[in-house]
């Protein structure tokens, strides 16, 4: 009776590690494992989104190192300008265009008339 009971947990025991082990040793599927090619819209996209990032961490460790006096105020008040634009530049050209304006908003400098 022993050994039938050793037999038995010997093979539970084989066959529930074959039960888990058994997703990892299987080859993946063809299609799951591969990647698309981006469109152009997707590019523009992700190098904005780089721009965006880079404008960011700049801004970020002026500011850092204006904290920690490694710039002077007048660096930092000669720097940060240029930082913030592009930071501003690059939000904004990340907003999705919309055709219609919306009633709040001003009109442009260019359409407004000259007295």
């Amino acid at each position: 009776m022993t050994w039938a009971a050793l037999v038995l947990a010997a093979v539970l025991a084989v066959s529930c590690v074959v039960a888990v082990a058994l997703p990892f040793l299987r080859e993946p599927d063809p299609e799951s494992d591969e990647l698309h090619e981006l469109d152009a819209d997707e590019q523009r996209r992700l190098g904005l989104l780089e721009d965006r990032d880079r404008a960011l961490a700049a801004l970020k460790e002026l500011e850092f190192d204006h904290r920690t006096g490694k710039i002077s105020d007048e660096d930092y008040r000669r720097l940060v300008g240029p930082l913030r634009r592009e930071v501003a530049d690059a939000l904004r050209d990340l907003e999705p265009r919309t055709a219609v304006a919306s009633p709040d908003a001003e009109p442009a400098a260019e359409s407004r008339p000259v007295d």
